[in-house]
């Protein structure tokens, strides 16, 4: 629908095989998707894809991912507060995707994969002591587009913050992944304007890629301002306006067309 990539050609499925060969320990991930959602069996096949391109132990793929579906698995999906398909879920929800990984956000998706694997986020070891100390709770939203080149290092960098914190036993720092496309109303909320745009705790903060330093300054800053929410994040849709609607896919268009 809206131009991006999807899909893998055999090239890409080499290059996929090569750099998943890094994965050391077995990674999960959930998939909640509905029958209304336009993109869930894309993201189901793109999944099944790194799946079947990660290496094998014990006679199972490294990377493996569960599917539960709007219906047949509400009572898990009301437990978690779950109303955007697809959500995508690693480490428990430490790390969250609203909507399908495409495009150029695939790096960024198999970077997450191999560094959870590998037991190692690659942040600096000072940042990693200020997560351990971080005593409050954190919700960083990252908002992307498919056709973003910077966005994949924004969204790695949230991720690996959020990593951090779950490793540490608190999970106390949520990166949550944000496809515009698929979820204008978030993009409206935050006025987005230039991507990648980062809120934390529901305030806008970057408008572009931070340092590890920046970042952690304010989740400190903010946090202890406004603590995120202890309840999972829901569905808050801003508007059911469809002439709004039509307008931000257009802002978002331009957006895709000026990165």
């Amino acid at each position: 629908m809206y131009g991006f990539k999807v899909d893998f050609d055999p090239e890409e499925i080499e290059a996929l095989r090569e750099a998943l060969n890094d994965m050391r320990d077995k990674v999960h991930a959930d998939i909640f998707v509905s029958d209304e959602c336009e993109w869930c069996e894309a993201t189901i096949s793109m999944f099944k894809t790194v799946s079947e391109n990660s290496p094998i132990r014990n006679g199972e793929n490294l990377f493996r991912f569960k599917v539960y579906k709007k219906d047949s698995d509400d009572s898990i999906i009301k437990k978690l507060g779950i109303n955007r398909f697809p959500t995508i879920y690693f480490l428990d929800g430490s790390i969250r995707y609203y909507g399908i990984p495409a495009g150029e956000e695939i790096r960024a998706l198999i970077e997450t994969i191999i560094r959870i694997s590998q037991n190692d986020s690659g942040l600096e070891p000072d940042t990693i002591r200020r997560i351990k100390e971080f005593n409050s709770r954190a919700v960083i939203e990252t908002i992307v587009t498919p056709s973003c080149p910077y966005c994949p290092y924004a969204v790695l960098l949230a991720n690996m913050v959020a990593f951090e914190s779950y490793k540490a036993g608190k999970s106390n720092i949520i990166s949550v992944v944000v496809e515009a496309y698929e979820n204008m109303d978030i993009a409206e909320k935050y006025a987005v304007t230039s991507v990648p745009t980062i809120a934390i705790n529901e305030r806008v903060e970057f408008i572009g890629v931070p340092y590890e330093d920046q970042l952690l300054e304010s989740i400190y800053r903010i946090s202890a301002k406004k603590p995120a929410r202890t309840a999972p994040i829901r569905d808050q849709r801003a508007t059911e306006d469809s002439e709004l609607k039509k307008l931000i896919k257009k802002v978002i268009e331009e957006i895709d067309k000026g990165g």
